[in-house]
């Protein structure tokens, strides 16, 4: 699976315990989180994506991370959820783009995390319901994170063009709903920043 061509395209949402907004995203990582340290998970809704000839194209997953300071400084903590529906083919492709060892968009995970806390491979639903963005893993994770309307009521606070690395569009959200429990780790944000992003990553 060595230097394999990769691509996903779909959606993701991403709540953390910073304050309404994450600094982090428009500061890119050069400010430090608004707790000093940031928690945060984030929930994948891959619409069409390959590895190679491995197809990964109606996958959900997860993904939890740890900073224990400012982004750009690394010593990331990380834990990956890969949807049961997975095929033993799609696990190794997936757990090789989210460790950053497949290149492209996510290569800095490679540099950025230092401990890797596993993968399992767990039943994940992500549904929208009206604006709000619903994503479960039963047991795990519990979400519910809806946009921050902008000043015309009817559309949502928007940051575009931005250098952010996840993607140059990001949607102002607040999470609802947000409880996450696993690999030792007991959180709630309900209430705090959180974000949704149209996925669309690629490498090597």
């Amino acid at each position: 699976m060595t230097d394999q061509g990769w691509a996903m395209k779909g959606e993701l949402v991403l709540s953390c315990n910073c304050t309404v907004f994450c600094p982090c995203v428009l500061s890119l990582g050069s400010h430090p989180p608004t707790e000093g340290y940031c928690q945060t998970w984030a929930g994948f809704r891959i619409d069409a994506g390959h590895f190679g000839e491995v197809d990964l194209s109606g996958l959900n997953l997860g993904l939890i991370m740890e900073i224990p300071g400012y982004m750009s400084r690394g010593n990331w903590t990380a834990g990956l959820f890969i949807d049961k529906r997975a095929s033993i083919h799609a696990v190794k492709a997936l757990t090789k783009i989210f460790t950053g060892k497949a290149g492209g968009t996510t290569s800095l995970l490679s540099i950025l995390v230092g401990k890797f806390l596993g993968v399992e491979q767990v039943p994940i639903t992500y549904e929208t319901r009206d604006k709000t963005r619903i994503f479960q893993i039963p047991k795990i994770i519990d979400g519910a994170v809806t946009p921050i309307a902008g000043k015309d009521r009817e559309k949502d606070t928007v940051i575009t063009n931005s250098e952010y690395w996840i993607a140059p569009e990001i949607i102002v959200a607040r999470s609802d709903k947000s409880k996450m429990r696993a690999f030792g780790r007991n959180w709630n944000f309900a209430g705090r920043s959180a974000e949704i992003c149209k996925l669309d990553w690629r490498g090597p």
